[in-house]
């Protein structure tokens, strides 16, 4: 009757032995880089909303407006996918600031100088062989 007791205990202790310090350390890490992501002073912000395919997460222009981050970005993978900053959904006109870097997870673009975002106030995931838009976030 004992044994089964044993058992469990035993590996209870297993479970409970199997986490490590560098968890907490890569925890540690994770939350520090979120950290700094929102203390960065922020000029536009927006939040994805899917379109053609499931997109989401939230888009950030710095202050300085030299980067747009992606936090918690997910999307659809697909041929040809880009980034634009465009005026309005359908991308009549747009800059890229080029290929999509993944489909999941945080990501930094460089942008241009001299963007008028009250004129270029939409972020697109654009499939440009299939002229189709993935997701968007409007900047406000």
């Amino acid at each position: 009757m004992k044994r089964p007791y044993l058992f469990g205990f035993i590996l209870l202790l297993l479970i409970m032995s199997c986490s490590t310090s560098d968890d907490s350390e890569m925890l540690s890490e994770e939350n520090m880089e979120m950290e700094e992501m929102s203390s960065v002073e922020v000029a536009y912000s927006g939040n994805f909303i899917s379109s053609a395919h499931p997109t989401s997460g939230k888009v950030t222009i710095d202050k300085d407006k030299k980067i747009v981050s992606f936090s918690d970005f997910k999307t659809d993978s697909g041929p040809g996918l880009e980034v634009y900053l465009a005026t309005d959904t359908s991308a009549s006109s747009y800059v890229s600031l080029g290929a999509l870097k993944g489909t999941e997870g945080n990501y930094e673009y460089n942008l241009p100088d001299n963007i008028d975002y009250n004129q270029y106030n939409h972020v697109i995931i654009w499939c440009v062989p299939f002229s189709v838009n993935f997701g968007y976030a409007v900047l406000n």
